[in-house]
């Protein structure tokens, strides 16, 4: 998947607690992203997992001292060269010493000589994460202008229930795409919706479709790593960061409630969802037993939610469609872009291999309403994403 990793230099600092173990899938999935990983490991944190892994896993050998080094001032040599620098875990010891400037060991030195972002991801018993002197040097890396991903609430060392858990290797990466993303979207709000919705027949089954739901979460994680704040009209579980506010819902009639009520703000609308267009007309309260017969189930049309937003879009407002064809996809793309006052359209023929349902991968063509017209050849889902999003900043650029 490409990911705004991809090709950048990562400077991965482990300190010593229980929670560096977690470092080693955040390495691998830095290094799978595209990026160049530089391991940092302090003293403490060969304690609790071998420099020989990170050696293996790292794009270099793992370095742990100031003066084991070829190099006669490696701290200044990592930090000119780093694109951003990673410390999963940072124990309450590391955070205080480089709130201090206490610069004695190559992790806190190499900090010290960077002018690039920096994510500090915290791990600690309860007691010391809430401790009033961790806090405040919280507070003060905050301020400087450091990115923080705050520790999730679950089991920790010893048993122990609690705040201090390190945060999951989605949410350190989603923060760490953050900190080298264009902030192009910052102050924007966007609405996307995701997934098939389900038209229930009776309390079991129900009409639905074969949407998985990733493209649309894709465009939810791109838009919040861009700055946006989003709104996600989701049918799905799927993950989605952190910052993003999810809306879940199961039928048209939830999924056109929740997106128009929310798009009444929006600065860009993405409607990825596959909305069905019948739904059956009296759900049966009770299971129908197949002993039963064979039900005739009479169906009626569900609200197109598309065109309603099309009605309603306001001034300076992008509004992205999707169009999942079989047949002419373009041609069928084109009417739609034009019938449903769209900005953007996104089409797919959904038959083509890897593409449209259940894929990991896309192959789309992105058509304007004013007439601009760009080809994305067979791509992952985050990249058909970035795109389109790109098309709508352009987009946004050009209106009050």
């Amino acid at each position: 998947m490409t990911t705004w990793l991809a090709g950048r230099r990562v400077v991965l600092g482990v300190s010593g607690g229980i929670a560096a173990y977690k470092a080693v899938e955040l390495c691998r999935r830095m290094v799978d992203a595209g990026a160049f990983v530089s391991p940092v490991l302090t003293e403490d944190a060969t304690r609790f997992v071998g420099q020989v892994t990170f050696d293996a896993l790292g794009s270099e050998k793992a370095r742990t001292s100031l003066w084991d080094e070829v190099e006669a001032i490696p701290h200044t040599q990592l930090g000119r060269s780093a694109d951003v620098i990673v410390v999963a875990p940072a124990t309450a010891r590391v955070i205080g010493k480089y709130t201090a400037g206490i610069s004695d060991d190559l992790l806190i030195a190499t900090l010290l000589a960077t002018r690039a972002p920096v994510v500090v991801c915290p791990a600690m018993h309860t007691e010391m994460w809430e401790h009033p002197a961790v806090q405040d040097n919280i507070a003060t890396l905050r301020r400087r202008g450091v990115h923080v991903v705050d520790p999730a609430v679950g089991r920790l060392a010893g048993g122990d229930e609690g705040a201090g858990r390190l945060a999951e290797p989605d949410d350190i990466l989603f923060a760490v795409e953050r900190a080298l993303a264009p902030q192009d979207l910052a102050g924007r709000h966007l609405v996307v919706s995701a997934g098939g919705t389900r038209e229930p027949i009776d309390p079991v089954r129900f009409i639905g479709n074969r949407s998985s739901g990733k493209q649309g979460h894709a465009f939810a994680h791109e838009a919040a790593t861009r700055g946006a704040r989003v709104t996600l009209v989701t049918t799905t579980d799927r993950w989605a960061p952190g910052p993003v506010e999810r809306v879940k819902v199961d039928t048209a009639a939830q999924m056109e409630d929740a997106v128009l009520g929310a798009a009444a703000d929006a600065d860009v609308v993405v409607m990825a969802a596959a909305v069905a267009d019948f739904r059956p007309k009296a759900p049966a309260e009770k299971k129908i037993k197949k002993g039963e017969g064979v039900p005739d189930i009479v169906l009626e049309p569900t609200t197109d939610v598309l065109a309603a937003l099309g009605e309603r879009k306001r001034a300076g407002q992008v509004l992205v469609g999707f169009a999942a064809e079989t047949n002419n996809p373009k041609e069928e793309a084109r009417r739609k872009l034009a019938r449903k006052n769209l900005d953007l359209i996104v089409v797919n023929d959904v038959t083509a291999p890897g593409a449209g349902f259940e894929h990991e991968t896309n192959r789309v063509d992105v058509l304007g309403a004013d007439g601009s017209e760009q080809n994305v050849p067979l791509t992952d889902k985050r990249s058909v994403a970035r795109i389109v999003l790109d098309a709508a900043v352009s987009r946004l650029g050009a209106r009050p």
